[in-house]
């Protein structure tokens, strides 16, 4: 089984073949894709322990977007929109005999996972979103991604080991290597222009009121990737929504962190509950004073240190002072780190 389970395939309502795979017993996940390939992925060690290790508490469905992977790679380029990555898992979910199941959205596929709820309501459980925000326009803001997607029209191959370090945050190593290689390998050049060209218009805005499923929107993006703000606006808009911020700041989910991220994700799943980590507690003698406790409660609020300082009432440089003692005294960080602090305390 070192391509995972023995492929499926199903045909969409517009005639598409879409390859998928679905292995373990239990409330259903369906996971849906990004830019990827399923059966190469499986050869990334972290990946497969996690699809093994969700696959013990869950029945876990993957699948190949169109133009990807084992999917039709013959796709007009022109429908690589929301609508038809919609179609997509309508086609999976019902092949797959799944009268209601949970969704996990993963950066672009986030978007199609809160259509096919809004769409759908009966049809879904529970929502996962992770890397997600309501305009693709805010998951691709930075400059650094810009300055990627210029890379397409030069050179493939540089793009490809880019995107792997830029968006999964490693510089080196086999598992780098190797997921550098599924990218490399689920789509063609022009079809992966196409389908970036199209993500930058996808917009559900309009559609969040409509998700009446519950919905954690899970955050682990340091500040270079997409902020945490645009993850806060996104829970708060979603009826149902919730906010978890994950230690770290590695882009990704089940890379690094696979035991404690397929525990949340298992939990949630099965239970609708969400299970996290204990904080360390601080040393003797290193109480968190508190003013240290203002500043983290504005910090946890998404405040910046101009705007912690204006509430206050201090200056900015004693902001900066008392965020490196409190960053000591909680072994965070960074923002996000403190930000999950507060959050596990019920300081925020």
């Amino acid at each position: 089984m070192e391509d995972g389970p023995e492929l499926q395939y199903t045909r969409t309502s517009d005639g598409v073949t879409i390859a998928y795979q679905v292995l373990g017993s239990g409330p259903a996940l369906v996971w849906l894709p990004s830019l990827g390939n399923m059966m190469a992925q499986w050869r990334v060690p972290e990946l497969r322990t996690a699809y093994l290790e969700l696959a013990r508490s869950v029945r876990l469905v993957l699948y190949d977007a169109r133009g990807m992977g084992s999917s039709d790679r013959r796709v007009d380029l022109h429908d690589l929109g929301l609508d038809a990555h919609t179609r997509d898992l309508e086609a999976v979910v019902d092949a797959a005999g799944l009268e209601a199941t949970s969704l996990l959205g993963y950066y672009h596929s986030s978007t199609t996972a809160m259509a096919f709820a809004a769409k759908h309501p009966h049809r879904v459980e529970r929502l996962a979103l992770f890397g997600a925000a309501a305009r693709m326009r805010d998951m691709v803001a930075a400059v650094e991604n810009q300055a990627l997607f210029s890379l397409l029209d030069q050179d493939w191959d540089l793009f490809v080991d880019t995107a792997a370090h830029a968006w999964l945050g490693w510089t080196a190593g086999e598992s780098g290597r190797l997921m550098a290689e599924s990218f490399r390998t689920a789509v063609a050049p022009a079809v992966a222009k196409a389908w970036l060209e199209a993500a930058l218009e996808i917009d559900v805005t309009a559609l969040l009121r409509d998700v009446l499923a519950p919905t954690l929107v899970i955050h682990r993006q340091g500040e270079r990737q997409i902020p945490v703000e645009v993850s806060r606006r996104l829970a708060d808009a979603l009826p149902r929504g919730q906010l978890v911020e994950l230690d770290g700041s590695s882009p990704t989910l089940l890379l690094g962190e696979a035991r404690t991220d397929v525990g949340l994700l298992a939990r949630y799943v099965t239970t609708g509950k969400i299970s996290r980590p204990a904080a360390a507690p601080s040393p003797p003698g290193e109480r968190v004073t508190p003013r240290e406790l203002d500043v983290l409660r504005l910090l946890a609020a998404g405040d910046s240190n101009t705007e912690i300082a204006r509430t206050l009432g201090i200056t900015v440089h004693t902001v900066e002072r008392h965020t490196t003692n409190l960053y000591r005294k909680i072994g965070a960080r960074g923002r996000a780190d403190a930000a999950a602090y507060a959050l596990r305390r019920g300081l925020a």
